[in-house]
């Protein structure tokens, strides 16, 4: 496997707080990588400052040999990297079809099959292709969200917090299709707050405290450790 995304030492300040306080981590192509932390680590805003919708005040971001950082949030999809955000942030008032149509707003070709692909993986999708986005229920959204940044056809694709809000049958269809994604080479970054089911999913993984890197290893040794049962697991576990 070769490394597809580097961070070295990467700092961030929201305001007068130092979110991000000189992280490093790798994504080595084809994997599937996951920060795990409780609210506020920072972990959102290490995607966001990897997708150039947040400026780093330390460090740098290089993305397959090439430094990234600073890029603007264009440059960044057009190199191949898409995010479904946090909270989903669908178009409401467009339906199904047109939001994964902006999904692929920078591509020029043939987008017929790339449908195909998305509603292959979410045959829900397909069923409400003409129903507006805002009418959808919760997992319907995260699979739009999903299958718009998709459209783009990623070589890294980024999930912030995929199953927040979601019940948990619709939680493990997401995780499901996050591995389908992967199997089909993409590579993922995964920020999630439920700790087992992204720690199952994950090749590698880092846990993120209060804007500093504390631990990492595969999913299964974190997993294992008692330090992470107890800190993130809980009864989830038991």
């Amino acid at each position: 496997m070769s490394e597809l995304l580097n961070i070295q030492g990467l700092k961030v300040n929201y305001g007068g707080i130092e979110a991000v306080k000189g992280i490093s981590l790798t994504v080595e192509e084809g994997q599937i990588v996951t920060l795990i932390g409780a609210n506020g680590a920072g972990k959102s805003t290490t995607l966001r400052t990897i997708s150039g919708l947040v400026k780093a005040r330390g460090g740098f971001v290089t993305f397959a040999g090439e430094n990234i950082t600073g890029l603007d949030p264009t440059s960044i999809v057009k190199r191949g990297i898409t995010m479904a955000p946090e909270g989903r942030r669908i178009f409401p008032d467009m339906t199904v079809k047109e939001n994964l149509r902006m999904g692929a707003y920078l591509r020029k070709d043939d987008l017929s099959a790339d449908y195909e692909m998305v509603y292959d993986l979410f045959p829900r999708l397909k069923e409400r292709e003409w129903q507006l986005g805002g009418t959808l229920s919760g997992g319907e959204q995260q699979m739009l969200a999903v299958g718009r940044a998709l459209m783009a056809k990623p070589k890294l694709m980024m999930m912030d917090e995929p199953s927040l809000g979601l019940a948990p049958i619709v939680v493990k269809g997401i995780f499901d299709i996050i591995r389908r994604i992967n199997e089909q080479g993409v590579t993922i970054l995964l920020v999630e707050q439920n700790a087992n089911m992204a720690l199952q999913a994950a090749h590698t993984a880092y846990v993120l405290e209060t804007g500093r890197i504390t631990m990492t290893g595969t999913g299964a040794e974190l997993l294992a450790d008692e330090r992470i049962k107890e800190a993130y697991l809980g009864k989830a576990h038991n």
